[in-house]
């Protein structure tokens, strides 16, 4: 080979290579604005979500103060009552003695009798007051398990977390990162980090599985265009998708469930005859029985089972192709 074009090809090998370091250097930029924004808008969301905790637990608080000074006020007219009950009686025996020391005194006195019947009239005995006293153990006994348990109320557990790094630019997530809406009008500007994909509409959940049990419900609703399943962690990513998949979806007024197994270098996909629209769709997975089980919960109604061999790690996932409607992941 001509010297000059041995030169020309070393040369052209270290431009693509450049070409590539810029490319790089361009996403770490992008990733580095992107670290900026994330931080932002998830100091936010936490500060948002401590807000209303701390207001439940202010109100919580006023609650059982409120309580305690009705227990107060309540017991405290009781024994306001009852002093004034027992001052009478004293004021009474008071008298009672006074007149008798004073006929005493003048040695006028009358038949035993009367004095009998005078005193018999003052002895009752005073009735002690039970149950008088503030009752500790019914405000602060086991005081925070009783609002923790209060507190679930306004909390609850979400099987499956999105994870945004995966979420391609058409997609917004909700606030807690369970809903998933589409907004091609508004497509938002993402570093083109290995996790996320880039041409197709998939988002992952935040935790994979590779042993167990796991269960979770993805609200469809209304939606037109949508595809949920499991993918394997070697799924492809970037430029046409491939890999191991299992999945359930609609598409033009079509229920279709369809996989692609280990070993298999294409899909199948079966179309499903479904009475009743599935407005919820559960997932099961039994990895050590190896089956991915599909179901509509609101109609208790199984829709298909998939055996399924994979070793890999396997993530839930979301697709949405209608932008009108989300998708959402359900909390237990």
């Amino acid at each position: 080979m001509d010297p000059k074009e041995k030169v020309k090809e070393s040369l052209t090998i270290l431009q693509e290579k450049l070409q590539l370091f810029n490319e790089v250097k361009t996403s770490c930029d992008q990733a580095t604005e992107h670290i900026k924004v994330q931080t932002q808008n998830t100091e936010r969301k936490i500060k948002e979500l401590f807000e209303n905790l701390h207001q439940f637990l202010q109100e919580e608080e006023e609650a059982r103060i409120t309580a305690l000074r009705a227990e107060e006020d309540q017991k405290s007219q009781m024994m306001k009552e009852k002093i004034e009950g027992l001052s009478r009686e004293i004021s009474t025996i008071s008298n009672t003695i006074r007149d008798i020391e004073q006929e005493l005194r003048a040695e006028d006195i009358s038949s035993p009798q009367n004095y009998k019947e005078r005193v018999q009239l003052t002895l009752q005995d005073p009735q002690p007051v039970s149950g008088a006293l503030i009752d500790e153990v019914k405000h602060l006994g086991n005081l925070t398990f009783r609002v923790w348990e209060k507190m679930k109320d306004i909390v609850s557990y979400t099987p499956v977390i999105l994870d945004p790094n995966t979420a391609c630019a058409e997609y917004v997530l909700s606030d807690d990162l369970t809903g998933l809406r589409r907004d091609d009008d508004e497509q938002l500007a993402l570093p083109d980090n290995p996790e996320r994909f880039d041409q197709y509409g998939y988002v992952l959940g935040s935790e994979g599985f590779s042993s167990g049990t796991h269960s979770w419900d993805v609200e469809v609703g209304d939606n037109r265009c949508w595809s949920v399943g499991v993918l394997a962690e070697s799924f492809q990513r970037k430029g046409d998708v491939g890999g191991q998949y299992w999945r359930i979806g609609l598409d033009d007024g079509e229920y279709r469930v369809a996989s692609r197994p280990p070993g298999s270098s294409t899909g199948s996909a079966t179309l499903l005859s479904v009475k009743h629209k599935p407005r919820r769709i559960r997932f099961q997975l039994d990895w050590k029985r190896k089956k991915l089980s599909i179901s509509d919960p609101d109609a208790d109604t199984h829709l298909h089972t998939f055996p399924h061999t994979s070793t890999d790690v396997l993530f839930p996932f979301l697709y949405n192709g209608d932008d009108t409607v989300p998708l959402t992941m359900l909390p237990r």
